[in-house]
């Protein structure tokens, strides 16, 4: 594989990280198991990212090579003490995973477009607090502002992104 596929493939992982693990960690009970599965997914991906087409969805690509991991992980544990979850379980919950996840995958594109109109500032602002975890306090020093302003400012934010949101849906 090129360079080019190389770095696609690392960013598209890098993009999508937490939706992955969320996905797989709301199907698996074991935190340790889910890691593995995660792991395992990653490694199937890769094997099979040369027949990706990289104008395709990645996240329900990647959804599915997660669901199949899950299913051959619950077969091969047959032998070993059943646990609540079984696979047609596990299938029709990713189903309905996966129809949610289409509404908020419309959501997460109209917040990416509303986040890109944003004025820089408020973009930064919104950014360091959830993107890069900071608490209040710590955004309000770099703006040299007030704790009390910088909630008020990002209670804002949050409500013009949000009205944005809404517009872009409907």
């Amino acid at each position: 594989m090129d360079d080019y596929r190389l770095e696609e493939y690392l960013s598209l992982c890098a993009q999508h990280e937490r939706a992955l693990h969320a996905y797989v960690h709301s199907l698996v009970n074991q935190k340790e198991d889910a890691a593995d599965i995660i792991q395992e997914t990653r490694v199937v991906m890769w094997k099979h990212f040369a027949s990706f087409e990289l104008d395709s969805h990645f996240p329900a690509w990647a959804k599915k090579i997660a669901l199949n991991q899950i299913l051959n992980y619950r077969r091969s544990r047959k032998n070993k003490p059943a646990t609540p979850l079984d696979i047609e379980f596990i299938e029709k919950v990713a189903e309905q995973m996966d129809r949610q996840g289409t509404v908020d995958d419309h959501r997460t594109e109209a917040l990416e477009i509303c986040l890109r109109k944003l004025p820089a500032t408020h973009r930064k602002m919104i950014l360091w607090r959830y993107y890069d975890d900071l608490e209040v306090d710590e955004i309000a020093e770099r703006t040299s502002r007030t704790i009390t302003a910088t909630y008020r400012f990002l209670s804002r934010i949050r409500h013009n992104l949000s009205v944005c949101i809404e517009k872009q849906i409907t």
